[in-house]
């Protein structure tokens, strides 16, 4: 299970961090809310610990901007406000539990690991953007009437894209979520799988998977 504590307590992070791990669990500290959310946004995280006061953006947008984005992961509000409002307003942006400093570290594992018990939200089974439709129950690819054939690393980064169609994502981001280990960063291997689908896209003008130079790659709406 990995875990992003987004805390600009840099000294408490550590403690969390720490406790986590003693846990068996993988965790990362962030330190502001800016940061936070382009990580939660972007990264394979099963629950979020998330500081309301936080320099850049505060702990509320933050929860709010990744609802938004259909982002169901766990979120613990934490924050030095205890009054009623400030809990309520917390919930009501998203959160899925709240818990005032000073606070237990005991505490705070048992509300994680209440949270990780439930059970996921099942993904959308069918995706649909231009007249590509992707069936996840299937595990099929159309475009328009036609099935494509892809093999499952193909399937896999196609996916991700049009998951995320509209936002720009790296190469270490395809990587993380397609590959279940460690490619040299300096590898080709996603450029090789772009310009596969690509081919079996018949997208030879950018029409679907649009470059955007020195950054990655972005599925066009």
């Amino acid at each position: 299970m990995r875990i992003l504590i987004v805390e600009d307590n840099q000294k408490l992070a550590g403690y969390i961090k720490k406790a986590l791990e003693q846990k068996s669990y993988s965790a990362d500290c962030i330190y502001d809310g800016e940061a936070g959310e382009k990580r939660a946004t972007f990264g394979e995280y099963d629950l979020i610990i998330l500081d309301i006061m936080l320099p850049k953006r505060d702990g509320i947008t933050v929860c709010k901007n990744l609802r938004e984005k259909n982002i169901n992961l766990p979120i613990i509000m934490l924050t030095a406000k205890g009054e009623l409002d400030d809990r309520v307003e917390g919930l009501d942006s998203g959160a899925d539990d709240y818990l005032v400093k000073p606070f237990e570290l005991k505490e705070l594992l048992a509300r994680t690991r209440a949270l990780l018990r439930r059970p996921k939200q099942k993904t959308d089974e069918i995706l649909k953007v231009q007249d590509i439709t992707i069936d996840n129950a299937k595990h099929t690819v159309k475009q328009g009437n036609k099935e494509l054939k892809l093999t499952l690393k193909e399937y896999a980064v196609l996916e991700y894209l049009v998951r995320n169609k509209g936002n720009v994502v790296n190469r270490e981001q395809i990587l993380d979520h397609c590959w279940d280990f460690a490619f040299d960063s300096f590898s080709n291997i996603v450029d090789v799988y772009i310009k596969q689908l690509r081919k079996k896209l018949n997208d030879k003008n950018g029409k679907y998977i649009k470059t955007i130079r020195e950054i990655g790659y972005q599925f066009q709406e």
